[in-house]
């Protein structure tokens, strides 16, 4: 299993060729085996963006989230008072994003890895990314 940020999760349903050569059989292979999880957290930051006009999506966002959230081997994660609470406490020096806190939080809880291109991210060595 692996989680998505939300930039990966974006990629990979329309534009898998921004994905990593690493990000995307990663991708492959949690979709043909164990799956793969997203974060609530990314539904709203989705919306967030395509209310201020910062994304485009080519279908109206709740009927996107209706074909996204039924892709094969994909579990929109809810998100839980623990993974919250684990966000505000991660070990070290993170930045203040709370969606990202929650992703890494989500990805920690489950011991994956998270395939991120952030590098902010990438660089925190508290939790296992692929890019």
């Amino acid at each position: 299993m692996i989680i998505l940020d939300t930039q990966s999760w974006l990629w990979w349903m329309h534009d898998p060729l921004k994905l990593s050569k690493e990000a995307f059989q990663s991708i492959n292979d949690a979709e043909a085996s164990d799956g793969m999880r997203v974060s609530s957290i990314s539904v709203w930051e989705i919306a967030v963006k395509i209310e201020l006009g910062k994304l485009e999506l080519p279908l109206e966002i709740n009927e996107w989230y209706q074909r996204a959230s039924t892709y094969p081997n994909i579990v929109i994660e809810p998100l839980l008072p623990v993974d919250a609470i684990a966000s505000t406490q991660l070990p070290g020096s993170f930045h203040r994003d709370p969606a990202d806190r929650m992703i890494v939080a989500l990805a920690r809880r489950y011991g994956v890895p998270l395939v991120t291109s952030d590098v902010k991210i990438r660089k925190y060595k508290h939790v296992k990314t692929v890019w």
